[in-house]
């Protein structure tokens, strides 16, 4: 028997192991994928939104709580535990050190990462380097990792972990964390979760899944039944606009769309539906997932012209060019006349002043609705550009209800013993919405205090064992 069993591979599951074995408990790692595939959607990450009051080698200026909270509190619509939220954000400004000594290392922003040097720390090599260095480091400290074994049931008595079942095998340890991972590659589950729409679509059919295919929720779907206290919304989720063209699984952030803000979209009826220039785009590319997956067919179409080019980091796939926008909407199948309309109405409607797409500028849009807020120039340079979109979800946030000890709940009453970090609970803190970041902060923040707290919990069980022995053997 071990003490600490973590269940997952990702950011959040090393992050725990890493902090049990630190603090001297044994520490076994089950990950359901195989090697070559672990590291759940950690693997496809990028960078950490971090807080500092100052400049910190690779983050400029200062990122202070108060500004990280309310904009943690905008894009959530106020759908977050505002305790919880804040121990995230202050978690965040002092874990770098400790990343850094388990082999994780930073860089300066990539040229094309808009308005985040300021806010957010990126991972050397990314998220597949850090995962690597994690397992590097819990390997050499001598975590025991188990690929292939997803687990599928948990023991359980009163609120009380036991063991761990991975299909005719069974962990037992004194204490565990759970971080496997939300629902978001059973389609199954997403369909029922977004059911059908008023034009009779399944919306669910028409999305992809940026991350891995891995996370299929057995586990949260084990514990909700077992009687765990749940959170959230499951049709809620880090839901991205991406490249239509994205394979199913695994597209990770080379697919996502980052020129919505330097132009317009429309749905397939040729139609904008929402302001495209809202807010700085890594405040706001986590809504357009959704915006997409409420309009037609469940696609729409990113329009952009020349003026647009090396303003924002590309794809991986090419967009389509034409040299007049008939030819563009002839070329994506849009119904061309609402389609000139909308594009000529929205030229129309520009007010051009000061462009800047490192500011909240004041080009904007009079008399038409959806309005641009920023950035707003007429399309009227060739070659024109198109992108089509598609909803790509990176992580659902329905999940497990905790304390700031990262306890899984039962009743109302926290586990002494079983534990959860990362997405299966990053719902107590995004109850909508997404900020570039903020996730590797929820699965760092909760992935460290839920290692901790399990080896607590797992080293005085194993010396009130002891002293059990001690006094059956002296009587």
């Amino acid at each position: 028997m071990v003490d600490v069993l973590v269940i997952g591979g990702g950011n959040a599951a090393l992050c725990a192991a890493l902090m049990a074995r630190e603090a001297g408990a044994s520490v076994m790692l089950l990950e359901s994928a195989p090697r070559e595939w672990r590291g759940g959607n950690s693997q496809h990450t990028r960078n950490l939104r971090c807080m500092h009051d100052a400049p910190q080698d690779v983050l400029v200026d200062a990122y202070p709580e108060e500004e990280y909270w309310q904009d943690l509190l905008k894009v959530t619509g106020g759908l977050t535990n505002e305790h919880l939220a804040r121990l995230t954000i202050r978690a965040s400004a002092t874990c770098r050190p400790w990343m850094q000594k388990h082999g994780v290392r930073f860089q300066p922003p990539l040229s094309g990462a808009l308005h985040v040097a300021r806010t957010n720390a990126f991972f050397m090599g990314g998220g597949k380097a850090l995962v690597n260095a994690y397992y590097r480091s819990a390997e050499a400290m001598g975590v025991a990792v188990q690929y292939d074994t997803p687990v599928d049931a948990i023991e359980l008595d009163d609120g009380r972990f036991f063991a761990a079942r991975s299909g005719e095998r069974r962990f037992e340890a004194r204490a565990c964390v759970l971080a496997a991972g939300g629902f978001e590659s059973n389609l199954a589950w997403m369909r029922e979760a977004w059911g059908q729409n008023a034009a009779g679509e399944w919306p669910a059919d028409n999305f992809l899944i940026r991350g891995t295919r891995f996370n299929q929720g057995v586990l949260l779907k084990y514990m909700i039944d077992a009687g765990a206290d749940v959170i959230g919304d499951p049709s809620q989720s880090h839901c991205v606009a991406i490249d239509a063209r994205a394979p199913l699984y695994d597209g990770g952030i080379c697919t996502r769309i980052d020129c919505v803000s330097l132009g317009v979209v429309v749905n397939r009826q040729g139609e904008r539906f929402y302001d495209e220039g809202e807010d700085f785009w890594p405040k706001r590319y986590a809504i357009w997932g959704r915006l997409v997956a409420e309009q037609p067919g469940q696609i729409g179409y990113s329009i952009i012209d020349a003026k647009a080019i090396g303003r924002f980091m590309p794809p991986v796939f090419p967009g389509t060019t034409a040299a007049t926008l008939d030819e563009l909407a002839q070329k994506l199948g849009l119904p061309g006349e609402p389609f000139l309309r909308t594009l000529a109405d929205y030229n129309a409607a520009c007010r051009v002043g000061t462009f800047d797409h490192t500011a909240l500028d004041d080009c904007h849009t009079e008399g038409i609705a959806p309005a641009k807020t920023h950035w707003a120039r007429p399309i009227d340079t060739p070659p024109y550009y198109a992108y089509p979109l598609r909803p790509g979800i990176t992580f659902t946030y329905l999940g497990l209800r905790v304390d700031e000890h990262a306890a899984v709940h039962f009743g109302g009453q926290p586990s002494d013993n079983l534990f959860v970090a990362g997405e299966m609970m990053a719902g107590n803190v995004l109850g909508k919405g997404y900020t570039a970041g903020v996730g590797m902060s929820i699965g760092t923040a909760f992935g460290r205090i839920a290692g901790a707290r399990a080896a607590t919990a797992a080293l005085h069980a194993a010396q009130a064992t002891q002293g059990r022995g001690q006094h059956h053997a002296t009587a």
